[in-house]
């Protein structure tokens, strides 16, 4: 077992403040490590970043096709966005071509991170819904499937016909047999594989062909950055940086995934401290390092090499890549 490495600094004027650590792999088409940082066989919760991988089943199922599912909807299978208009919109008429509401999700009510649909619950003296929640597009996907296999409402419950397709198929693209599950915020079933599992299960992805359930997920995302993340996140931002040549998902505790279907490469980052600055400035120095995205790119400094800035706009410090990709 080896030591998780330093992907990230903090530094404040000339001290070293603080050290972010982390572990990450990179594999390539055949499930082979390209390269590894720390653990490769570390144990872990992928968490949202394993959204592609629970929208297999509503592909492959056929029920995206029978409900007429477009790149939109498959990208928003994928998200963890931000409850913008963007967003909720187009849950909302999804929902409603399956002749449901919001009172079908399982997910639980969320506040949302856009700035101006948060605002405008407030002024409307309005409660966030379920539709607010950044899972609502996966639990949309979960919902068609459910209605597709006229299977039971509890689609969440571990032994439901929906969460058993999502472990087959998240087993598949892992290669593994995963040693459980933990509770996602959402209340799905968020399974757990090795770091090499998971980068491998991306390069799956990378490297499947056109028309394929993985090739449309993936495809869906790089097309429509704004719909997986929105305005200001690392997911969207660096997807445009790289002209959607990649696709990228941010998971909860420092996890992130970058697939790479040029170069038919997976990569599975975990930061160990589970924060979401070092998992970006460790997934930008890692995409910069493959030559995918550009370290000069204002989207890249907003991660790698970026300021930090005090409430009075003054620069007190910077993020930088740690020792380990120096």
């Amino acid at each position: 077992m080896n030591p998780p490495v330093a992907v990230a600094e903090i530094w404040r004027g000339p001290f070293l403040e603080s050290i972010h650590t982390a572990h990450a792999v990179i594999c390539d088409s055949s499930g082979q490590i390209v390269e590894a940082w720390g653990d490769p066989d570390k144990v872990i919760l992928p968490r949202s970043s394993s959204k592609m991988i629970q929208a297999l089943p509503l592909i492959n199922s056929g029920a995206a096709d029978k409900a007429g599912l477009g790149t939109e909807q498959l990208a928003l299978a994928c998200a963890s966005h931000q409850g913008a208009a963007i967003h909720t919109d187009r849950v909302g008429a999804w929902l409603k071509t399956l002749g449901l509401d919001d009172h079908a999700f399982r997910c639980g009510p969320q506040e949302p991170d856009d700035r101006d649909a948060r605002d405008a619950l407030i002024r409307a003296h309005e409660q966030p819904c379920q539709i607010h929640n950044n899972c609502s597009g996966k639990h949309a996907g979960f919902l068609t499937l459910t209605k597709f296999l006229d299977a039971g409402p509890d689609y969440v419950d571990p032994e439901h016909p929906v969460q058993k397709a999502c472990l087959d198929a998240f087993e598949t693209v892992t290669n593994e047999t995963s040693p459980g599950y933990g509770i996602d915020g959402c209340s799905a079933p968020n399974y757990a594989c090795s770091l090499h599992g998971m980068a491998r299960a991306m390069a799956h992805f990378a490297a499947a062909p056109d028309g394929s359930a993985e090739a449309r997920l993936h495809q869906a995302m790089r097309l429509h950055p704004d719909l997986v993340a929105g305005e200001t996140r690392a997911c969207t931002e660096l997807m445009r940086a790289m002209d959607g040549k990649v696709a990228l998902k941010t998971g909860a505790e420092g996890f992130f995934i970058a697939i790479l279907p040029e170069q038919k490469l997976g990569v599975a980052l975990k930061a160990t401290c589970g924060t979401t600055r070092a998992a970006e400035c460790a997934i930008a120095a890692i995409l910069v390092k493959l030559g995918a995205l550009d370290a000069n790119h204002p989207a890249t400094l907003k991660r790698m090499n970026a300021p930090i800035m005090n409430r009075r706009g003054i620069q007190t410090g910077t993020v930088k890549p740690g020792s380990a990709f120096i």
